[in-house]
């Protein structure tokens, strides 16, 4: 049986190779002779062609393909990269400003999509991905309204994503193979609801609230607790209120499904820090916070990716070990001990519908 075709040979070693089959009475010098010459742009020849061959097979699979093919390969199970989508704020105004207005923010621009209250809108940002959620603060419109004198970007409704990056895409693909999405099963609402707009992860409980119920719990795709807008915005794609049950929405017929927001357990933490020479607290206080904050980030994309399709959920726990381990990194901090969360020295298991957030922190 004739070996496999290593498809990584250099060309030194392949040159070798076939020198070591030649006559050792010819002339095989490097430069001068013919056979070395011959075998030289031969070699070449073989080696980008042995590339080319491998480039094409890393294209065919999914855990080596490029963006591109590794697109074409997920669309036979009917997966695309989730796209990039506009957040959704809240505008406070003075007076009622018109459906279709824009205001201008800094370098970003807003439409005004629809009325909440008096003086109260729902504002879309015109530019797609993560950069429409940073900004709040006074609006200025683009064409003149009279009587506007007031008009504030306040709350982030809805946010944004970013177009979903190739190693997340490729990440869910394998993931498909898991369970079969189909028919309002576990998978199907989990991939269904993941793709619809402001969500960035969502738990399944079957009978969560009796006979017939489905329970969805969604944490926003920023990984934070989702404001009531978008808890209502999927409310009605999902099963809309007053039709529960009649299969309008994603749900099929006879599911009565509720939407409920991951909920915020807050984690005052106590630290013990020993200093290097000349530093002190004022000086890496933000950076530990920040630190912090990006750890329970962590714990909250842990809680959107978990995949338990067998319903046997848990909650994320928020380790001390973990908390010393990564501010030992922060500039300024020669040593950590006896860290306390939530006044105690152990770690907290949260309710497996709660993300922890940073509550008061004392060094």
């Amino acid at each position: 049986m004739a070996e496999p075709l290593n498809l990584d040979i250099s060309y030194e070693d392949l040159m070798t190779q076939k020198l070591a089959g030649v006559d050792p009475t010819l002339d095989t010098r490097e430069g001068t002779s013919l056979i070395y010459n011959a075998t030289a742009a031969n070699s070449i020849e073989t080696v980008q062609m042995l590339a080319t061959i491998q480039a094409n097979n890393d294209r065919v699979f999914a855990d080596t393909a490029p963006r591109e093919d590794l697109i074409r390969i997920a669309m036979e199970r009917g997966l695309k990269p989730f796209p990039a989508t506009k957040a959704k704020w809240k505008g406070v105004f003075n007076i009622d400003v018109p459906i279709s207005s824009r205001f201008s923010l800094d370098e970003l621009n807003y439409v005004v999509i629809e009325r909440t209250a008096q003086g109260e809108f729902t504002l879309e940002c015109e530019t797609y991905g993560n950069i429409g959620n940073l900004f709040s603060g006074p609006l200025i419109p683009i064409e003149y309204i009279d009587g506007l004198t007031n008009a504030e970007l306040t709350e982030l409704l809805i946010p944004a994503r970013g177009e979903e990056d190739t190693e997340a895409f490729r990440e869910r693909y394998f993931n498909s193979f898991e369970s079969v999405a189909y028919g309002g099963n576990r998978a199907d609402y989990k991939q269904k609801v993941g793709e619809l707009d402001g969500v960035g992860g969502v738990r399944v409980y079957r009978a969560k609230y009796g006979a017939s119920t489905v329970g969805l719990t969604i944490i926003n795709s920023l990984f934070g607790k989702p404001t009531q807008t978008l808890i209502d915005a999927i409310q009605e794609r999902v099963d809309p209120l007053g039709m529960q049950g009649e299969g309008v929405g994603i749900a099929p017929i006879d599911h009565i499904v509720t939407i409920s927001g991951v909920n915020n357990t807050v984690i005052g933490i106590v630290l013990n820090i020993t200093y290097q020479d000349g530093w002190t607290w004022p000086d890496i206080e933000a950076n530990v916070q920040s630190t912090i904050d990006n750890y329970f980030k962590e714990l909250a994309e842990e809680w959107a990716k978990s995949i338990d399709y067998d319903g046997d959920h848990s909650g994320v726990v928020v380790r001390i070990s973990q908390i010393e381990t990564r501010l030992l990194g922060v500039p300024g901090v020669l040593d950590i001990a006896n860290t306390l969360l939530n006044g105690g020295a152990s770690n907290i298991q949260l309710d497996k519908e709660s993300i922890p957030v940073r509550g008061v922190l004392v060094a």
